[in-house]
This record gives C-alpha cells, structure tokens and sequence, in this order.
C-alpha cells in the first residue's frame, strides 16, 4: 500500500516552540489555515481511500480541506496523536526540547523502554502507532494519516528500512510537511518521499514549526 503520513498545520504552539502534546491542543493560525488549504492541490495525483487524523483538533483543521475535496469521511484515532510529553508539556526551552526529541529517536533507535519523563514509554507510543496504521493497511490502497511531527518521525525512524535515525534526526518536517512509504505491516516500510518543505505559501518563515519538526543530532550510541 502507499502511506502518506501528514505533519499537521502551523499552530500558535509551534510558533512559540512550545511542547504542547494535550488534548485537544489548539486550533491553526492563519498561515496554519492557508497551509491546510493548500493540501488537495499538493495531493491531487494521489487516489487516497481512506483519510486519517489524530484526536488532537489541529490535525483534523489541517484535514477538512483534503476531507472536503476527496468526500471522505475523517477517522479520528488516538493512535496517531503527537508522543505524550509528560513532564516536559508546555514548555519552550531548549533543553526540554532537546530532552523530549532525544527520547522519541532512542525509541526509534530501538531503547523502547526508556520512558518519556512523567509520560509514556516507547511500547506504548510505538504500539499505538503501529496499530492505527494495521488498520490503515487494510483500508485501501493509498491511505493519509494526518498526524504530528514527532509521532512521524519517530515511527518512520523505526518502521522504515531505508530511513535511520540519524537521517531522521537532522531533516526536518515542517508544517504539513508530507512523507510517503510504501509496504505493508507485514512486509515492512520504505521511504519513497521525505518532503521537509511545507505545502503552503512559499514564504514561509521555517523556524516557526515548532521543536518536534526541527532539526537534533541523533542520540548517542
């Protein structure tokens, strides 16, 4: 099948660079807005069957202009919510930023029990993942997910067999950034597309996309 994993639009949060993973979470700005119009053009090529997002109200802002074009009914799942940041929530400093992305790649990187500071582990947040995409799988051919900067990062990072952390920890996702793999849950995932880039205007400003889309050096060995 083809997998379009989808970052979701700018958000007030992301201009602040603040870790803000709860739910619902907030709504888009209005570049965030323009951005989330623009998807059905950038993804017009695509004949996707079923239409994914996130309990978190920004991913479902970012998908009602793809939802309003394809006719698809939107299927909300808490599987594909951005990682749980616990502790480290609401905060804009770079040292939880730092914190909270060198956790998620050292799940990726196979470290799965190491936990989130007062959040989840990466059992968990894998697991959820993968279970929305088992469903996903069976859905259709082509499938988008409309999800969070993190959440895809990381599980490209561990799922894909062509794409490493430390490829994932220095290129960035930016609003409504597109990924796109090909494969199955059975036979494993490959990376035909990795799109840093946003789908919006041009001009936008890449350092207002918030710490779960931004570039870290790969955790440690």
């Amino acid at each position: 099948m083809r997998l379009i994993l989808i970052r979701h639009g700018q958000t007030p949060s992301n201009v602040k660079h603040l870790l803000d993973t709860g739910e619902p979470g907030p709504g888009l700005t209005p570049l965030g807005l323009e951005q989330a119009a623009a998807l059905p053009e950038a993804l017009g090529r695509e004949a996707i069957d079923a239409l994914y997002v996130s309990t978190l109200l920004r991913t479902q802002l970012t998908a009602a202009p793809l939802a309003a074009a394809t006719g698809l009914d939107v299927r909300v799942r808490d599987g594909i919510r951005e990682l749980i940041a616990g502790d480290l929530e609401m905060r804009g400093d770079s040292e939880a930023a730092a914190l909270y992305m060198e956790t998620a790649f050292a799940w990726a990187a196979g470290d799965t029990a190491r936990r989130m500071p007062g959040g989840e582990n990466g059992v968990e947040a894998l697991g959820r993942y993968d279970a929305v995409v088992a469903e996903a799988a069976a859905s259709g051919a082509t499938v988008a997910l409309v999800s969070h900067g993190a959440a895809i990062r990381t599980w490209v990072a561990a799922r894909a067999t062509n794409v490493d952390v430390p490829f994932a920890a220095s290129h960035p996702l930016s609003n409504t950034g597109v990924v796109v793999l090909d494969g199955s849950p059975e036979e494993g995932w490959r990376v035909l597309l990795w799109e840093g880039e946003p789908l919006g205007p041009a001009d936008t400003d890449p350092g207002t996309d918030g710490p779960a889309g931004d570039t870290y050096p790969a955790p440690a060995a």
